[in-house]
């Protein structure tokens, strides 16, 4: 089940859900949330909790170094 807007609200403000910068939280389907602290800049993160968001890091990091190696 799809948790809803609220639901997904709580565990972005949640203080335990944030170590310093990071993200986690195993019970928030979303790959990147929106930063809460906006004294380290607005924006997005990455749900560290999630594996998905280990394969999209991989994903890019990948493309970065083919990229790198063949331009």
């Amino acid at each position: 089940m799809k948790p809803d807007q609220f639901s997904l609200d709580r565990m972005t403000n949640d203080p335990g859900n944030w170590k310093g910068p990071f993200y986690g939280c195993s019970k928030d389907p979303r790959l990147f949330v929106p930063k809460i602290d906006t004294s380290i800049g607005y924006g997005w993160t990455p749900n560290l909790r999630n594996p998905w968001t280990y394969l999209i890091i991989f994903g890019i990091i990948a493309i970065s170094v083919v990229y790198r190696y063949l331009a």
